[in-house]
């Protein structure tokens, strides 16, 4: 768990974190939504392993339409290609 320090969260530090990160909650949803429009869909099933994944991260100015995602197993959606130095690419 994220600053956790001798067993306790550090709740100060996940609220500045969550202050400095506002579209979070809102980053979330989306996500949430486009796993039940693939649901719907019957893409995938309701209690499937697989995850959807937005083709360009929400993150990156990418969007829910269904052109932007896609179902892949969890492993894949993941790990991240990474740099030498462990940036991610």
């Amino acid at each position: 768990m994220p600053y956790m320090k001798n067993g306790k969260r550090d709740y100060a530090r996940e609220d500045a974190w969550d202050k400095k990160h506002k579209n979070r909650g809102k980053d979330r949803a989306e996500r949430n939504k486009a796993r039940y429009e693939m649901v719907k869909e019957g893409v995938i099933s309701k209690h499937s392993s697989k995850q959807i994944d937005h083709i360009k991260p929400l993150s990156k100015g990418g969007s829910n339409d269904r052109s932007n995602l896609r179902a892949i197993a969890a492993h894949k959606n993941e790990s991240y290609r990474r740099n030498r130095d462990g940036s991610m690419k």
